[in-house]
């Protein structure tokens, strides 16, 4: 048997949303011909109140990727033998995924495991460890404390990392989220440290160790058998040393030896142009919910003004299906309260036209033709016949079927079933 090839990929994040799907599926197929064997390993989130609905939505994620994943469920660090079941799982697997939640809860779950090892051994022998977000933070030498700094307001500091990273012969410190911008009056860059912490302790870091920073939707594709490493996903992959940045962009693939280089001092070999915009091998077809949102709801509008009904509810469907894509992404569950309150108002939309729709056809004409049938009636008072003649031709013309009895002039609509339905 061929055996696997041997990756780390480190994803800044939106490790379930449709952004990086072509990123996993890319991965499992480098694996080689299926059965690919995939796990999801939990803790980083295991102590989430919600962890067992995360973990479905990732599962559910991954089954619409067609690729069936398991989850080794592993939430707290003195549950024995969820511990070795996990251990044992991921140990036989070719493919092992962790994602969002707490760096540091991660690695107090697996602090004197043999996890390290497990993974040290799958990148020795063959396998892909794919780690994102909390998970990718703890794969090198220190660790950002995220909600210790962020949400509690804790002094900076790093936590001791894994230092998966050993295995590729660099000592960093991994910062996901790197280009993250939910601040918006406030800088959130570099996994929401901000620019100024970040500074701060790159000061705490030793001398030989750099940051590697990898953009959010944006992943680091590590082939130890070919050492290089491929950039994929919308943005890029940052070495920086010593509060200099040297970026490679979406599509680029180096050697890694150019990155062992940057982290000793040395200049880079290779320039990459306007490295943030480029859009070689571009993989974000849609860069957030909202936008998408957005654009399917001017194409919604577009269809109701052109009476284009299927178009609309189209419009409706497609964003709907967004929102389930990406809600499947826990990073991005606060993102989707605005699309919703947009998929609310084009139902109401559709809701008021189908409420004209279903009216009567009757109630809508019925003012006009009885004018109409008021008029004919003074002309004929009048002995005006030909006028009156005109006018009911014109009735019967537009499919109103007229009646004239010695009550007076009634009317229903030509078609309508029963000699009685329709008529006024």
């Amino acid at each position: 048997m061929t055996p696997r090839p041997r990756l780390l990929a480190i994803m800044g994040s939106g490790e379930t949303a449709p952004t990086m799907a072509r990123v996993h599926r890319r991965l499992v197929e480098s694996l080689g011909a299926p059965p690919v064997d995939a796990v999801l390993l939990d803790s980083p989130y295991g102590f989430q109140e919600n962890v067992d609905e995360i973990s479905l939505r990732t599962v559910g994620y991954f089954r619409n990727l067609q690729i069936p994943l398991h989850v080794a469920s592993w939430c707290a660090a003195d549950d024995v033998l969820p511990r070795e079941r996990a251990l044992a799982r991921i140990d036989d697997a070719d493919y092992v995924f962790a994602g969002p939640g707490s760096p540091t809860y991660a690695l107090g779950v697996w602090e004197r495991s043999r996890l390290r090892d497990v993974l040290v051994d799958k990148l020795a022998h063959g396998g892909c460890v794919a780690f994102s977000s909390a998970a990718a933070a703890t794969l090198g030498v220190a660790t950002v404390p995220v909600y210790e700094i962020y949400k509690v307001g804790a002094a900076p500091y790093w936590a001791q990392g894994m230092d998966l990273l050993a295995q590729l012969g660099l000592r960093a410190a991994v910062i996901p989220h790197y280009d993250n911008a939910e601040g918006g009056t406030h800088d959130t860059r570099f996994c929401y440290l901000g620019g100024r912490r970040l500074r701060l302790m790159e000061s705490m870091l030793d001398a030989d160790t750099v940051v590697l920073g990898v953009d959010e939707h944006t992943a680091a594709v590590f082939d130890l058998d070919a050492d290089i490493v491929t950039v994929l996903g919308r943005a890029t992959l940052t070495v920086r040393r010593q509060a200099v940045d040297t970026v490679f962009p979406s599509g680029a693939t180096v050697a890694i030896d150019e990155l062992r280089a940057i982290a000793a001092g040395g200049s880079p070999t290779i320039e990459f142009p306007s490295a943030r915009s480029s859009t070689a091998d571009t993989i974000d077809p849609t860069p957030s919910l909202r936008a998408e949102a957005e654009r399917l709801e001017r194409v919604f509008d577009t269809g109701l003004r052109s009476r284009d009904v299927n178009a609309a509810v189209t419009a409706v469907l497609e964003l709907e299906q967004a929102i389930v894509d990406w809600s499947a992404d826990t990073e991005e569950m606060d993102g989707t309260d605005r699309p919703r309150a947009m998929l609310r108002r084009m139902v109401t939309r559709l809701a008021e036209l189908a409420v004209v729709g279903a009216r009567d056809p009757r109630e809508i004409v019925a003012p006009f033709v009885e004018a109409l049938l008021e008029l004919r009636e003074q002309a004929r008072e009048q002995g005006s016949w030909t006028l009156a003649d005109t006018l009911r031709g014109r009735l019967t013309a537009a499919g109103i079927e007229v009646r004239d009895t010695p009550q007076g002039a009634s009317w229903l609509l030509a078609g309508s079933p029963g000699s009685g339905l329709g008529e006024r």
